[in-house]
C-alpha cells in the first residue's frame, strides 16, 4: 500500500492539471495520476485555444485562479478577436498555441506546485467503503488510500482509434489507451455510452504552397487572456485560409461507402457542430466549398493543422483529397486524419459541482463527462477540484449559477440535462451572455475566486481597481451630461479627458455599460427572477417517491438527479411547471418544521 493523498486525480488533460492544481493550492494533499508523463496538457486536436462559446471559460478559469489563461498567454503565436463585427456579447478571444510550449508551462506550474505528486500510472479501480471513496488501484497493483477522486480520463477509456477500413485501440497522437476502467465504472452503477471524435491530418509545411492561400493576421496589438497578465503576447506566426472545391467533394462521394462513418464501423455518437469533412459533404450538399485553415503547431514545427479537413477516411482517400486543395497539391501527410471512439458516462448522475450523485467523494471533469474541447475540460476540472477539496474539509460546496457565468452554463446543462452527443459550449447556451461578457468574467468572478482562497490578493486588488475606474468614467459621464452623445456614437470616451491614465479593459468596460444600458438593465431583471429560483436550495435527502402530488417521471427524474435548487429541477427534462410548483409548497413546509424543530 503506498503513502495515502488527501485526493488522487485521474488523468493529467486540461481538466486534470486545474483540478489538481486547484486542490493542491487549497491546501491538499494531491497524486495527479497520468498514463503518460508526456501526454501532460496535450493538444491532440487544434492547437489553440479560445474561441466563440470558449474564451468566456478562459476568462473565468482565470478569474476564478485557474491556471490555462497564464499557461496559453506564455504560449501564444498569434491571437485574433473574432465577431467583431457583432456586438461584445459575443466577442470572443483566440489564441493560436505552440502546442510544444503550452505543455512545457503546464507541466512546469505542476511540478513546482506544493503539495502535488505527479507519477504516472494507470488506475483501475476506485476503492469504496459505505458509498465513501478509499483509494484507488492501479494497473500495477498498488492501492492508493485516498479519501477523493477527480476521474478526467479524457478519451482514453477503451478508446479506439479508426482510419477507413483500420482500428485499433489506442489514444490520440499514439498514446496508449485505458482498457480496465470502464469496467470499473460499470461496477459502481455509472451507465456508459460511447461518443466519438475526430481530428485532422498533419502536413509538411515545407509541402504546403502558402501563396495560393489567403493570410489570416492577427490582432494588432494582441490580447493577453489572462486579466493578471504583465504584457501581451506578440504574434510570432500567421494562419492561411483556403477552400475545398468540386474536386474534394467528388472524391469524398464516390468513396463515402469507405467511410467507418458511413459503413456503420463507427458506433460512436459524434458532434453535430464540429463534423468530419465527409459528413460535411454529405449533410451540406448544396455548398460547392469549405473553409480550410492552416494553423502552425509550434514556432519550430514543421506540422501544420489542417481545420474543416477532419475525417476518417482511409489513407490512400485522405491523401486524394488533401492534395485537390488549392495549396496542398504537394502536400505531405505527416500525420493521417483519424476519429477515435471512447467510453464516457452520463453526467446527469452528477451535481454541479460535478460531484457523483451515489458516491461521496468521486468527481467526474472534462470529456469523460461526455464535452469535447480543452476549455470546458478546464472549467469542470477547476470546479471539481475545488469542490473536492471543500468536501475534503466539510464545506459547502461552490456551485456557479448559469446567471454568474458560462462555467454555470456547462455546469448546469451537463448535471441537469445531460447531453446525447459530444458537447459543445456556444453563445446561444447562455440566456444571459449580455452580461456573461469575456471582458468583464474578472468583476464577475475575482470576489468569488479569492473567497474560495485561489485568487490572490493582488488579483482581488486589480479587479475592484478597475471597477473603481469604471464607476468614476460612466459618473463623469453623467455629470457632464454626455451618455446620449456617446450613445450616438458623437464622441468616445478617450476623447473626452475622463479616461486619461485608464487602461483600455476599463474604457472598455464603461463604454458598453453606456452603450448598452436599457439591454442590460433587462436582462439584470431576468437574473434577479433567475436567481430567486437558484436561492431556494433542496436538501440532498429530499424523498421525491413520497411526494404523491408529483407525476410519476418527474420523481424518477428527480429522485435521479438529485436537484441542488427549484430553478435546476425546472431544467430537468421531464419535470413540469406543475412539478416545480409541488416542490415550491413541499420545500416551505419542510422549511417550517424544520425551523420549528430549532
Amino acid at each position: 500500500m503506498s503513502q495515502s493523498y488527501d485526493l488522487v486525480v485521474m488523468g493529467a488533460g486540461h481538466a486534470g492539471c486545474e483540478a489538481a492544481l486547484a486542490a493542491a493550492r487549497l491546501g491538499r494533499e494531491t497524486l495527479l495520476l497520468t498514463l503518460n508523463l508526456d501526454a501532460i496538457a496535450l493538444m491532440p486536436c487544434n492547437p489553440s485555444i479560445g474561441g466563440t462559446g470558449k474564451s468566456q471559460l478562459v476568462r473565468e478559469v482565470d478569474a476564478l485562479g485557474g491556471e490555462m489563461a497564464l499557461v496559453i498567454d506564455g504560449a501564444t503565436l498569434q491571437t485574433r478577436t473574432l465577431n467583431t463585427g457583432k456586438g461584445p456579447a459575443v466577442h470572443a478571444l483566440r489564441a493560436q498555441a505552440d502546442k510544444r510550449v503550452y505543455q512545457a508551462r503546464m507541466t512546469r506550474a505542476l511540478f513546482s506546485q506544493p503539495r502535488l505528486t505527479i507519477r504516472q500510472g494507470e488506475v483501475i479501480d476506485i476503492l469504496t467503503e459505505n458509498a465513501q471513496v478509499s483509494g484507488v488501484k492501479t494497473l500495477t497493483g498498488d492501492t492508493i488510500p485516498c479519501r477523493a477522486v477527480v476521474v478526467a480520463a479524457g478519451v482514453y477509456l477503451k478508446s479506439l482509434i479508426i482510419i477507413g477500413e483500420a482500428h485499433w485501440e489506442g489514444g490520440p497522437q499514439g498514446f496508449m489507451s485505458s482498457a480496465l476502467f470502464s469496467r470499473a465504472l460499470e461496477g459502481l452503477g455509472f451507465t456508459l455510452r460511447r461518443f466519438k471524435t475526430g481530428t485532422p491530418a498533419r502536413l509538411d509545411a515545407r509541402s504546403v504552397d502558402f501563396s495560393r492561400m489567403t493570410p489570416q493576421p492577427g490582432d494588432e496589438p494582441p490580447r493577453a487572456f489572462s486579466f493578471m497578465a504583465k504584457e501581451a503576447p506578440r504574434n510570432l506566426a500567421s494562419c492561411y485560409l483556403t477552400w475545398t472545391n468540386p474536386q474534394t467533394h467528388a472524391i469524398i462521394r464516390e468513396n463515402l461507402h469507405r467511410s467507418p462513418m458511413f459503413s456503420g464501423d463507427i458506433k460512436g455518437t459524434g458532434a453535430r457542430y464540429c463534423p468530419s469533412i465527409e459528413d460535411k459533404i454529405h449533410r451540406f450538399a448544396d455548398k460547392d466549398r469549405h473553409q480550410v485553415f492552416l494553423e502552425p503547431e509550434g514556432l519550430y514545427s514543421s506540422e501544420w493543422y489542417a481545420q474543416g479537413l477532419s475525417s476518417s477516411l482511409p489513407e490512400d482517400v485522405q491523401i486524394r483529397l488533401y492534395q485537390s486543395v488549392a495549396g496542398l497539391e504537394r502536400a505531405r501527410l505527416t500525420r493521417l486524419a483519424y476519429a477515435i471512439e471512447y467510453d464516457c458516462i452520463d453526467p446527469t448522475e452528477l451535481s454541479p459541482a460535478m460531484a457523483s450523485n451515489r458516491i461521496k467523494g468521486l468527481f467526474f471533469a472534462g470529456q469523460i463527462n461526455g464535452t469535447s474541447g480543452y476549455e470546458k475540460a478546464a472549467a469542470q476540472g477547476l470546479i471539481a477540484g475545488i469542490n473536492a477539496s471543500h468536501y475534503l474539509g466539510n464545506r459547502e460546496p461552490v456551485i456557479i449559477t448559469r446567471s454568474q457565468g458560462y462555467i454555470g452554463v456547462l455546469t448546469d446543462d451537463l448535471s441537469s440535462k445531460g447531453t446525447d452527443e459530444p458537447y459543445r459550449m456556444m453563445t446561444g447556451r447562455a440566456e444571459f451572455r449580455l452580461s456573461l461578457r469575456q471582458d468583464n468574467a474578472d468583476l464577475r468572478l475575482t470576489s468569488l475566486g479569492h473567497d474560495i482562497g485561489l485568487a490572490d490578493d493582488e488579483r482581488l486588488r486589480r479587479m475592484e481597481k478597475k471597477a473603481r475606474d469604471t464607476e468614476a468614467l460612466l459618473e463623469a459621464a453623467r455629470e457632464a451630461r454626455l451618455i446620449p452623445a456617446l450613445k450616438r456614437g458623437d464622441t468616445r470616451l478617450t476623447e473626452t479627458g475622463f479616461s486619461t491614465g485608464m487602461d483600455e479593459d476599463t474604457i472598455r468596460q464603461a463604454e458598453i455599460q453606456i452603450l448598452y444600458d436599457g439591454y442590460l438593465q433587462k436582462e439584470m431583471a431576468q437574473v434577479r427572477q433567475a436567481q430567486a429560483m437558484e436561492n431556494h436550495k433542496l436538501p440532498p435527502d429530499v424523498p421525491y417517491q413520497d411526494i404523491q402530488a408529483l407525476r410519476i417521471e418527474a420523481r424518477q427524474k428527480l429522485a435521479r438527479n438529485k436537484p441542488v435548487s427549484l430553478g435546476q429541477a425546472a431544467r430537468i427534462p421531464g419535470v413540469s411547471p406543475a412539478d416545480v410548483a409541488v416542490l415550491s409548497v413541499w420545500l416551505k413546509r419542510y422549511d417550517t418544521e424544520k425551523s420549528g424543530e430549532l
